[in-house]
């Protein structure tokens, strides 16, 4: 997308970001790993992974680092995806509550499981990224898949009308698309 800033970007006039925390509206503590604008209209708590642009494992545990041990569940999300509802986070949780796993994923159509768009036990989502940085010795560059040698989970499939919740925004295509559907 040219080098935009994917998070920034709107979608019926709400950037991504602000769309994907109005998923998660209840969520306490908010965290988003990453910058946001100055002017941020959600209150969040932001932090970075260390060294910056060590890719989304490295980031998850910058962001579950931020999360108290109370928190039972943590939503995993990636910030392009502008067509999450609170009702999509609500049966992964719901799923997950049910099941003895670590966390729940969507499996889209395709057979594909969307990785960043989950929710996990917080016990179980901190213990799968230990196992990663102990098998891999850092989590820098670590596939997101590597959290899934290290976590059982509930493969979940979205069957309501409408545009699947882990739809996210990787072209300019997708951006108009995601804004037709929001429409």
């Amino acid at each position: 997308m040219g080098g935009a800033d994917k998070p920034t970007l709107t979608v019926a006039g709400q950037s991504m970001l602000t769309r994907v925390l109005a998923a998660v509206h209840d969520a306490d503590p908010r965290v988003v790993v990453g910058r946001i604008p100055g002017d941020f209209p959600v209150p969040v708590h932001v932090t970075r992974e260390d060294p910056p642009g060590g890719g989304p494992v490295a980031a998850a545990a910058a962001g579950v680092a931020l999360v108290p041990e109370r928190v039972t569940y943590t939503a995993l999300l990636a910030a392009d995806l502008p067509l999450l509802t609170g009702e999509a986070i609500d049966v992964l949780r719901l799923t997950l509550e049910s099941a003895p796993m670590e966390g729940a994923l969507y499996r889209d159509t395709d057979g594909h499981l969307q990785l960043l768009c989950g929710v996990w036990r917080t016990a179980g989502l901190r213990a799968a990224l230990t196992r990663v940085r102990e098998a891999r010795g850092t989590l820098h560059g670590a596939p997101v898949r590597a959290l899934l040698e290290h976590a059982r989970v509930a493969e979940v499939s979205w069957r309501r009308p409408g545009p699947p919740p882990w739809f996210d925004c990787d072209t300019d295509d997708d951006l108009r698309t995601a804004e037709e559907w929001a429409r």
